[in-house]
């Protein structure tokens, strides 16, 4: 009998502790930002002396007197916090990730007792993954398309095909619960999705399915395409080739024809200059020159006018 009472009494005290205890609350913070810390039922805390707001257990904060109605702010703490009298609330200012950790508000007087605990996580905006197409695929006419998405110190490798996506290589590091950016890989209206997220902010990057399946299948077009076109290269290579040498022939032999004639105007024979039995005689050098029809019929000679002479005797004249 003894031993059941005590076991009532032991559980009175279990209920009662538990009752009187106060629950955690989790708050995540953007980087650079405030946030304000409540007091549940401030409206009952009477007969106190003062109030405390307390960081990691070791640190305080500012404490507040309620019988000189006085609020100190620890020096550490001044311009960085803000303390309400009329509600006993503390806003944190500025937050960055040093400052992640349990924060209570503790009074003391009559009953010490704490009167509001945070957990407060501060997070950085998380950045844009990297969606990277590590291999394309097609079994039976599906695209398959393995990709690996990389955030803030965690990836995750999958594979998709048009309406879902299996991890491949275990689990990807960081959960929702933790303060480790999460990183998702999911199929969503024709898109590979990648989404990089904490309890504050996410960003998304994106692959359009049938955009990389058809780029997989344009190597083989374009090797195709590669070859006609070095296949035409090549032909009109050989037609200029065989252009540059015909032309050239025919310079060529034009000019044989031209020595040819020009040799024949050389070994013409003259009358002057021809030696009997039919040898040819070399072009004469600087020396008289071929007779023309001027020098042979001479220019015009002027004639001279006879005067008619006289003949008779002094009375008469004759013509003669």
């Amino acid at each position: 009998m003894a031993a059941l009472l005590h076991y009532i009494v032991f559980l009175s005290a279990l209920v009662q502790g538990s009752e009187s205890s106060i629950e955690t609350l989790k708050r995540f913070v953007l980087k650079g930002e405030n946030v304000r810390l409540h007091v549940q039922g401030y409206a009952k805390l009477n007969n106190i002396e003062d109030l405390k707001w307390t960081f990691k257990k070791s640190h305080t904060l500012v404490k507040y007197s309620n019988e000189s109605s006085t609020v100190k702010v620890y020096t550490k703490y001044q311009g960085r916090i803000e303390f309400s009298e009329a509600n006993f609330s503390l806003v944190l200012k500025n937050l960055q990730e040093g400052d992640s950790g349990l924060y209570d508000a503790g009074v003391s007087g009559e009953e010490n007792k704490d009167v509001a605990k945070y957990q407060i996580s501060v997070q950085e905006r998380v950045v844009t993954p990297v969606l990277t197409v590590n291999s394309v695929s097609s079994i039976n006419g599906n695209c398959n398309v393995t990709v690996t998405c990389r955030g803030q110190n965690t990836s995750v490798t999958s594979s998709c095909n048009s309406s879902t996506c299996s991890q491949v290589g275990g689990e990807s590091r960081g959960a929702e619960t933790s303060t480790v950016p999460l990183l998702s890989v999911y199929v969503a209206g024709g898109f590979i999705i990648c989404n990089h997220s904490n309890q504050i902010s996410w960003a998304p990057n994106m692959k359009e399915i049938e955009t990389i399946c058809a780029s997989n299948s344009k190597p083989e077009r374009d090797e195709e395409n590669q070859n006609y076109k070095v296949g035409i290269i090549i032909f009109i290579i050989i037609i200029i080739f065989v252009g540059c040498v015909l032309i050239a022939w025919q310079k060529l032999n034009k000019g044989y024809k031209e020595d040819s004639i020009n040799t024949d105007y050389a070994t013409v024979r003259t009358p002057g200059n021809s030696h009997v039995g039919g040898e040819e005689q070399e072009s004469p050098g600087p020396g008289p020159t071929t007779p023309t029809i001027y020098s042979e019929v001479g220019l015009p000679q002027p004639q001279l006018c006879e005067l008619p002479t006289m003949v008779g005797d002094g009375n008469h004249l004759l013509h003669n």
